[in-house]
């Protein structure tokens, strides 16, 4: 008898130990009314449901403004239930800043509760542009096909770079202030609290990654000194922990530096590439990021080969 309800405990146990170890964000306190809501550091995955990004929300006399709604269905429910943990509000809006999958392929779920999603026209063109790539990369990470990801677009968008909304008495502007990660991604400004939400623009605690023929550096670059401009007290990154500028400056804005200027030096020296990534990819003023070995010398042979060409 003992050992046939062994036998069913471990049963049970084994049963339970998926839920025990289902990656759950971490949602964090800003400012008093807005929240981040922290993905997982690492690679997207079946058990984050590609939720490796950060999100975050705004809590307003209103209900609740979603920044960014994950990569899919299951991840989109992650994000509802770390609004529900912090707060009674209904999620009324939903805003897409983001080009990559993880900020907006969870879309669907929300409009399907009959919650608006709003973006610029600019970050939708290049979400439709960009769809045939994000849908295989995500079905790689998370399995399954990439035609059973059920895609869905912002239900209103906003022509031009600027569009300042108030939603229940809060003031914000989303703006594109040129490409970045991807081309189209825009930030969400709000003057009061000084703070923005960057997407993928900003990268804390693990290594941005420059995507072949998707993430100009030097068009990177700039966006991060146009962003900066701004002065946030708060900046709510697209990766990692929300943090200070100086922080994002030191993690995401000395490394673009770092890449064109370095880089711009070799092929000035008139360098092979080989050379330069082997030299260059030595250099570890950056390995205090997270999949800094992954990506460090990859960012290096892409930026080589983005220089050489101009």
């Amino acid at each position: 008898m003992l050992r046939k309800l062994s036998s069913g405990l471990i049963g049970l146990l084994l049963l339970a130990a998926p839920l025990a170890h289902a990656f759950e964000p971490t949602t964090q306190k800003v400012t008093d009314n807005v929240y981040a809501i922290i993905g997982e550091l690492d690679q997207r995955s079946a058990d984050n449901q590609g939720l490796n990004n950060t999100t975050g929300f705004i809590i307003t006399a209103d209900g609740v403004v979603l920044v960014g709604s994950g990569a899919t269905a299951g991840s989109a429910k992650m994000l509802e239930a770390a609004v529900k943990s912090v707060t009674d509000k209904p999620i009324k809006q939903v805003i897409n800043i983001g080009v990559q999958d993880h900020h907006w392929m969870g879309n669907s779920h929300f409009l399907a509760q009959k919650i608006p999603v709003s973006a610029l026209a600019k970050t939708v063109a290049s979400q439709h542009e960009q769809e045939p790539m994000n849908r295989m990369r995500l079905s790689s990470a998370i399995g399954g096909k990439p035609e059973d990801l059920k895609v869905e677009y912002a239900s209103e968008t906003f022509e031009g770079d600027e569009k300042t909304l108030t939603i229940g008495g809060v003031e914000m502007s989303l703006r594109y202030l040129g490409d970045a990660h991807f081309p189209g991604d825009a930030v969400l400004w709000l003057p009061k609290e000084k703070l923005v939400f960057t997407s993928d623009m900003v990268f804390n605690e693990r290594m941005l990654g420059v995507l072949p023929e998707i993430s100009k550096v030097k068009d990177w670059q700039a966006t991060f000194k146009k962003m900066a401009e701004l002065k946030p007290e708060h900046v709510i990154a697209g990766h990692g922990a929300p943090s200070d500028l100086a922080t994002a400056q030191k993690n995401t804005g000395d490394y673009l530096d770092w890449l064109v200027t370095e880089v711009g030096k070799s092929l000035e020296e008139m360098e092979d590439l080989g050379d330069a990534v082997k030299r260059l990819s030595a250099d570890d003023k950056f390995s205090f990021l997270k999949l800094s070995k992954d990506l460090h010398g990859r960012n290096v042979h892409q930026t080589y080969l983005q220089l050489e060409a101009e």
